[in-house]
């Protein structure tokens, strides 16, 4: 069993810091041995400038020592940055609040620079869910919608570490707040606060990255819609044109098909960043049908999408997970129905307003087999 470990982690791409501040050090220098003769068998060479090596370490051990006037010393003595020397992770990741503090004092640090995993010093503060440091890298501008190269929020880091009977356990009066279910609400209502509005999604000058952030956020939002009200949606996506804007190449979470949409390799940045706007803009007109033609159904929609969004909308996946999991999530799809039924019957008791569209549009939210 620990051969097969060590074998795993040597296949990883945890990095050489995180190996000897985590693993015992004959494991990490075992794990390091196994890679330096993976690289030599297989032809390839690795570099190392031992200096540049020996400063890093110099810079790591002065944060460990909570020592950040060293640390400025060590940065005039020498041509490496704190960028360089990834201070920023490394002190996200072992050191206190006050140490990164200290150092984003400094204004040296690219505070969103991602390391060579693709996680900013947001993500490891995720994973440590230390509550005042995520706090500090926010109110410095740390964003908190940048994804890792396998696709995570910070706040999925947060959600995925911290076990649901702690995050939704009742706090008694004076009693101290759970530090994972802080962690986790404060990542996400950043996120929440800095949602752009319909108008900003098609007027602003977007980058391809924060529009795939919004239009991710819409398909997810359509597509729950288009789960409980499959007939009203495809109205209100006719009507906003996103039943013929192309779809991107990826699943929704909210979706059960399965199926990957496929992606122009070819395709130029222009001609993507139009393909984007065009989807987006159609997909919020799309929303803002649905909020006010059913304003109580999009209210309930919209906190669905806030509550279970960062589960990967989990309970929408009825067969995956052990039996006492597949219950728990019936149980919770049927108390989402049972609220998307609730606010229904309120736009529909608002016969001036229900009328509009019912005439196209079903009269009543999906019912699955299983709920019926």
């Amino acid at each position: 069993m620990r051969e097969k470990c060590v074998q795993r982690i040597a296949r990883s791409d945890l990095d050489n810091i995180s190996l000897d501040k985590e693993l015992p050090q004959e494991v990490a220098d075992e794990i390091k041995r196994i890679r330096q003769n993976s690289l030599s068998n297989n032809g390839d060479t690795v570099i190392l400038d031992p200096v540049h090596e020996k400063r890093v370490r110099r810079i790591h051990r002065a944060l460990d020592s909570d020592d950040v006037e060293l640390v400025k010393l060590l940065l005039n003595e020498s041509e490496i940055t704190l960028d360089d020397a990834n201070a920023l992770h490394y002190a996200s990741a072992y050191c206190d609040s006050k140490v990164v503090s200290e150092l984003l004092d400094l204004r040296m640090a690219n505070l969103n620079l991602k390391n060579s995993r693709g996680y900013t010093s947001l993500h490891l503060a995720a994973m440590r869910r230390e509550p005042a440091i995520i706090m500090c890298l926010l109110s410095k501008g740390a964003v908190a919608s940048h994804l890792t190269n396998d696709g995570r929020l910070a706040s999925n880091i947060c959600r995925r570490l911290t076990r649901a009977k702690d995050y939704n356990a009742k706090m008694e009066q004076g009693q101290e707040s759970n530090k994972d279910r802080m962690c986790i609400e404060m990542l996400e209502r950043e996120m929440m606060r800095n949602h752009m509005t319909v108008e900003d999604a098609v007027t602003s000058p977007l980058l391809a990255d924060d529009l795939q952030m919004k239009l991710s956020y819409l398909e997810n939002r359509v597509a729950l819609a288009r789960f409980f009200f499959p007939a009203e949606a495809k109205v209100a996506m006719h009507i906003a044109q996103a039943d013929i804007t192309p779809e991107v190449g990826r699943v929704s979470a909210a979706s059960t098909s399965g199926k990957l949409k496929e992606v122009d390799l070819n395709e130029t940045p222009v001609t993507q960043n139009k393909r984007l706007r065009a989807r987006v803009d159609a997909l919020a007109k799309t929303v803002e049908l649905g909020r006010r033609y059913f304003p109580n159904c999009s209210q309930v929609l919209d906190k669905i999408l806030e509550d279970d969004l960062s589960n990967g909308f989990d309970v929408f996946h009825q067969q995956n997970g052990s039996p006492d999991e597949q219950k728990v999530k019936k149980m919770r799809l049927g108390e989402l129905k049972e609220d998307v039924r609730k606010a229904f019957s309120k736009d529909k008791a608002d016969k001036s307003v229900f009328s509009v569209m019912s005439s196209n549009s079903s009269s009543s939210p999906r019912q699955t087999a299983e709920g019926k």
